[in-house]
C-alpha cells in the first residue's frame, strides 16, 4: 500500500490529500484485479466468447439489415459492463464486511477514494475488453463508416455508461448484506442488454415487450454507439443516452456517499 497512507490528523485532510488518497486507492484495487486470474479472465475473455457465439450460431438466422457482427459489436460492449459491474460490487462488498474499511478510517482515507478505486478499476477492465473485442471484431468482419469524430462520441457515450454503471453496482457493494447479494443484486444490470436493440431489432420482439425495450436506458446507448459507428443518422440518441447516463452517475455517486457514510459509523 502506498506510503500515502498513513496516519493523519483530520485536520491535515485536504484536496492534495484527498486526490493522493485517491490515486492509492485506484493503484489498490487495479492490482487486486491484477491478482484475481479468474476475474481477469473473465473480464476480457468472456465479451471475446460471447460475441462469437452471438455471430456465428445465431448471426446467421437474424436479419438486421447489415453484417451481423457490424450489428451486434455495441451490444456485446454494453451486456460485459453489465457483468463487470457484478465484479465491481462484490469487490466492494467485500471491503465492506473483511474490516478493511476500519484500517482505511484509522487513516482517515475517505470513503470517495475507497469506492472511486473500484469505479476506475473497473473502468479499466471494461476499456481493455472493448479493444479486445474490437480487435477480434474486425478480425472476423466488423467494418465502420464513422470518422474521428464519430469514434470519439462513441467513445464518450460507452465510457460514460461504463462510469455510470459501475457506480451504481458500487452503491450495490455498500448496501448488499454479503458479498453473495451483491452479486444477485447485480443480475437486473445484466438482464437489461437482453431485453433491448442489442442481439435483435426492436420490431421483431412482442409487442407487449416493444415499449420497455425501446424506453430503457441501455437501448439508446446502444443505438447511439451502433449509429455513429456505422456513420447512419442516430437522430436523438445520444442526447437520451446521455441523459440516462448522467443522471444514474449523479445519483449513484450521491446515494453511495450517503449509504457508505451510514455503514461506517
Amino acid at each position: 500500500m502506498s506510503d500515502v497512507l498513513t496516519h493523519r490528523a483530520p485536520e491535515t485532510v485536504s484536496a492534495p490529500y484527498i486526490l493522493a488518497d485517491a490515486a492509492s486507492m485506484v493503484g489498490r484495487s487495479v492490482r487486486l484485479s491484477r491478482r484475481n486470474i479468474e476475474v481477469l479472465l473473465v473480464s476480457l475473455m468472456l465479451p471475446v466468447i460471447l460475441m462469437l457465439m452471438f455471430v456465428y450460431l445465431f448471426g446467421g438466422a437474424i436479419d438486421t439489415g447489415t453484417a451481423y457482427v457490424s450489428y451486434v459489436v455495441p451490444g456485446v460492449l454494453v451486456l460485459c459492463a453489465g457483468f463487470g459491474s457484478a465484479s465491481t460490487a462484490i469487490s466492494v462488498s467485500q471491503d465492506m464486511h473483511n474490516g478493511i474499511m476500519d484500517r482505511f478510517r484509522s487513516m482517515d482515507v475517505s470513503g470517495a477514494a475507497v469506492l472511486s478505486g473500484h469505479v476506475v478499476a473497473s473502468v479499466i477492465r471494461n476499456a481493455a475488453s472493448t479493444v479486445l473485442v474490437f480487435g477480434i471484431a474486425f478480425l472476423i468482419g466488423f467494418r465502420s463508416n464513422a470518422d474521428l469524430l464519430g469514434w470519439i462520441a462513441a467513445a464518450g457515450i460507452l465510457l460514460l455508461f461504463i462510469l455510470a454503471i459501475s457506480w451504481l453496482a458500487a452503491l450495490v457493494g455498500v448496501l448488499a448484506r454479503s458479498p453473495e447479494a451483491a452479486n444477485g443484486f447485480t443480475f437486473f444490470l445484466m438482464f437489461l442488454p437482453y431485453a433491448s436493440s442489442a442481439f435483435v431489432p426492436i420490431d421483431t420482439m412482442p409487442s407487449w415487450l416493444q415499449g420497455f425495450s425501446a424506453h430503457q436506458p441501455v437501448t439508446p446507448v446502444i443505438e447511439s454507439v451502433r449509429g455513429l459507428l456505422a456513420g447512419t443518422t442516430v437522430g436523438s440518441a445520444p442526447w437520451v443516452a446521455l441523459a440516462w447516463s448522467a443522471g444514474s452517475l449523479l445519483v449513484s455517486v450521491l446515494l453511495s456517499a450517503v449509504a457508505f457514510r451510514r455503514r461506517t459509523s
